[in-house]
């Protein structure tokens, strides 16, 4: 299994960015409008209100 990384993300409703853990296994929310930014998949997280900015190792 490979790596996993955390991920910097940008919340499509409000612009905030958050760091959050690829293979999240809840779903993350974001912390200034409670858009939802990521819902566990089984492995890595499905990306829903968010788009990455930035993979960090």
């Amino acid at each position: 299994m490979g790596e996993a990384n955390f991920l910097r993300v940008n919340c499509r409703d409000c612009g905030h960015e958050a760091i959050i853990f690829e293979r999240a296994s809840t779903s993350i929310s974001c912390s200034i409008c409670g858009a939802t930014l990521a819902r566990p998949a089984g492995g890595k997280a499905q990306l829903v209100g968010s788009t990455i900015v930035d993979v960090l190792e």
